[in-house]
């Protein structure tokens, strides 16, 4: 179990919340959170684990917050 507190850059965190506000459900949202996770947690931002894929499982909790 991973237990991760980020501070998303701007831009990453923008794709989670315009997903929200143009509709988006929970089912929605978990779709587009592996993908900004993978990018800033994993690879990195570029800068290793290239071609990473992430997938989120058995969550216990996802938050987002301002």
């Amino acid at each position: 179990m991973r237990h991760l507190t980020l501070a998303l850059h701007p831009r990453h965190a923008a794709c989670l919340f315009e997903a929200r506000e143009a509709g988006a459900d929970e089912d929605d949202l978990l779709q587009v959170a592996p993908e900004v996770l993978g990018e800033v947690y994993f690879r990195d931002n570029g800068r290793r684990a290239h071609g990473l894929e992430v997938e989120l499982k058995d969550l216990v909790d996802l938050e987002f917050e301002l």
